[in-house]
């Protein structure tokens, strides 16, 4: 099958495939779950999925219970169905747990996903796109996987407090982050080098003779927006500038948000005469904002976004941004995972891409 097909939610719940059903105290019937295997069993459902997947970190004593609870109960996997055939599903997940609405609006993801797409298109394996917004739907996810419908999963916009990593991790399923949760991140990813673009940033705006200079931040529950928000404090030690925490606000990596940060560094230091933002959409929004306050960019305030964007590109003036390969993020994201889905020898598993300033007319 090849790669272009995408599903929004991954739907329905546990198989539990064909097969003998045992009559068991306190059923009335039907097909036993994987709930009730690991209940049996005494367990977490998740050790019963690693069981069932031949997974090495299982104790003994887990793997026989699970295997005389899987007899008493007669349950009978379809990925049991599936790897006694010798086959795959030759399906990757790739979730994104944001809104439709800045899935859509934000060029992040949509060049993400084209990296992602292309390599898993070269390697015959079919893309779902899977929204998880809610504790609901990530449940209903997670319930996806244990039935064992996709060979790995890829995992983009992850914030610091998500257990859906480590649940995927525990399910045996191989599983790719985009960024990290931490900087001690457990779990293999592909990051861009974010306090580098920080850095960068601030260079650019003290080379021009700036001063002020003001940040909006991401989300700080994400690594990402911490890691750049690090790099600006870096870049203003480094040039000798004293650290001012009023000139740092907090966005969400929309329009809007960088619009409301905006004016609120101006309501708090109405002299500041720089801005870093930490990506070009809340850049835009920034603009916005010092258009509506009467301030010139870059006469009165220099402005540097993050990502290199077609917002960059067409916003008046282009903007000055920091690239990251977005696109080569999401196809080594894709290698990475395939190569563990096929068990090929481990590569390693933490992989921080260079970043780019590209210099437009806004600094």
């Amino acid at each position: 099958m090849r790669s272009g097909t995408a599903r929004r939610d991954a739907a329905g719940g546990t198989e539990s495939g064909e097969g003998s059903t045992a009559a068991v105290s306190g059923r009335r019937g039907g097909r036993p779950t994987l709930e009730e295997v690991a209940a049996r069993a005494g367990v977490g459902r998740g050790t019963v999925s690693r069981v069932i997947n031949g997974s090495p970190r299982v104790s003994e004593q887990a793997r026989a219970a699970v295997a005389r609870a899987v007899a008493e109960l007669g349950y009978v996997p379809n990925q049991a169905a599936r790897a006694l055939a010798g086959s795959r599903t030759d399906a990757v997940a790739l979730v994104i747990p944001e809104a439709e609405a800045r899935l859509f609006a934000e060029p992040y993801f949509l060049d993400l996903i084209r990296g992602v797409s292309a390599e898993l298109a070269d390697a015959d394996k079919q893309l779902l796109l899977t929204l998880v917004r809610t504790a609901q739907e990530r449940q209903r996810f997670e319930q996806y996987l244990a039935a064992q419908r996709v060979d790995g999963v890829l995992l983009a916009s992850v914030h610091g407090d998500d257990p859906l990593p480590d649940r995927i991790r525990d399910l045996g399923i191989p599983v790719v982050m985009n960024g990290r949760r931490s900087e001690a991140e457990p779990v293999p990813y592909v990051d861009s080098d974010n306090i580098g673009a920080g850095r960068a940033a601030v260079a650019r705006l003290v080379g021009r003779g700036r001063r002020r200079i003001a940040t909006v931040t991401g989300p700080l529950d994400m690594y990402v927006a911490r890691a750049r928000l690090g790099g600006y404090r870096a870049g203003l030690a480094e040039a000798g500038h004293a650290p001012d925490e009023g000139l740092v606000a907090t966005g969400d990596f929309t329009e809007e948000g960088g619009r409301r940060a905006m004016r609120e560094l101006l309501d708090r230091r109405p002299e500041l005469d720089a801005v870093f933002a930490a990506s070009d959409v809340m850049a835009a929004g920034a603009r916005a904002a010092l258009r509506e306050a009467g301030r010139t960019v870059p006469g009165d305030v220099a402005l540097v976004g993050v990502d290199d964007s077609p917002v960059a590109r067409l916003m008046d003036p282009p903007l000055t941004s920091v690239r990251q390969p977005i696109e080569e993020m999401g196809r080594t994201m894709a290698r990475m995972l395939l190569r563990r889905a096929a068990g090929a020898p481990e590569e390693e598993p933490k992989r921080v891409l260079p970043t780019e300033l590209v210099v437009r007319d806004s600094c």
